[in-house]
């Protein structure tokens, strides 16, 4: 592909930006993470309280990117099968069976949305996830392919009854955790009270363009755009003391008040993750016309690419989202940069 087939990419990717904030207001700094995720073709968990916009949000990116659009609800009763297929009685009094969400779009499947994920049990968790390394399943004697899917999961963290909490070999598989939280601007605030346009999400999304980026060509985009961002050797040693830090922060004068941190971290960043994090910072780099990695570019992306997979002491777990966001910021804080 050449330099200006990737520069017209880039436009397409600046667009898609720009209509997804005209109806999701606020959330500029997710909306440029999901952009990300989509071009780095990795799986995303949403951290965000009920009712910030999330199902719109992800509505909106499905509407502009094309192919199939599916969500599940997290329950306690949810079981494997429940993504595959679906038994019912007919008008004619008989069985039938039906595609579940994942088999309902085909092979066209790009976004699967599955809400409150903890609700379900580990089964439905382990299957999913094999969905996400694979991008395939086996049903009904047939194999089913889903090479352009990329997986939102929302997980319940208010509500702790009746939840799983998802393990970190499994959180190791999203490429991000993108927090969304509520905009903090009077004007954006009053904006979503008293505007009535926000107040019916369907009518928003309405708004998007369709199929404004050709979801089946982003896998191949993607390669190229990894082969095409270079970097340097200084910023791959920055990078690997960046990721030895999540191992052992003491040896990085790393403090954080009230943390034992020699105690503190259990299991650092892994290989994939931080193959992971190196993929986003690439995309940041392409989304802002480089042609190299810069430090910069690792860190838009840092925190939300490799705090999920920190395995804390379970003494700091109740503290998980504060800490870890400290953590974040004291080790770009202290590991030199070049």
């Amino acid at each position: 592909m050449s330099d200006q087939k990737l520069t017209d990419w880039r436009k397409l990717a600046t667009t898609l930006e720009s209509e997804i904030n005209k109806v999701i207001v606020g959330q500029e700094a997710p909306i440029r993470l999901i952009t990300n995720a989509i071009f780095s073709r990795g799986h995303v968990l949403l951290e965000g309280d009920v009712g910030v916009g999330k199902t719109t949000l992800l509505k909106a990116f499905a509407k502009a990117i094309g192919g199939g659009y599916q969500r599940i609800e997290g329950t306690i009763d949810l079981m494997p099968n429940d993504l595959i297929y679906h038994t019912y009685l007919g008008e004619d009094g008989k069985p039938h069976v039906s595609e579940g969400p994942i088999l309902k779009s085909g092979e066209d499947l790009s976004v699967f949305f599955f809400n409150e994920i903890n609700r379900a049990r580990p089964q439905v968790h382990s299957l999913l996830l094999r969905i996400m390394a694979e991008k395939t399943l086996s049903a009904f004697n047939k194999e089913f392919y889903f090479s352009h899917l990329i997986v939102f999961a929302d997980r319940n963290q208010v509500e702790k009854e009746e939840t799983f909490e998802i393990p970190s070999a499994a959180r190791d598989r999203f490429m991000m955790e993108v927090p969304i939280a509520i905009p903090q601007v009077d004007q954006i605030m009053t904006s979503l009270i008293f505007d009535t346009k926000f107040h019916d999400g369907d009518k928003l999304i309405e708004s998007v363009p369709s199929n404004l980026i050709q979801f089946d060509a982003l896998n191949g985009l993607s390669e190229i755009i990894q082969a095409s961002i270079k970097t340097t050797k200084p910023l791959e040693k920055y990078t690997l003391n960046l990721w030895k830090a999540t191992k052992n922060p003491e040896e990085y004068s790393i403090k954080i008040s009230g943390i034992d941190m020699q105690r503190l971290i259990i299991s650092g960043a892994s290989p994939r993750g931080i193959s992971m994090m190196m993929k986003t910072a690439r995309v940041n780099a392409w989304l802002n016309n480089r042609t190299s990695v810069l430090p910069e570019d690792i860190h838009a992306i840092f925190h939300e690419t490799i705090a999920h997979r920190l395995v804390f002491n379970p003494i700091y777990e109740l503290r998980r989202t504060e800490i870890a966001r400290e953590l974040s910021n004291e080790i770009l804080s202290k590991v030199s940069a070049p």
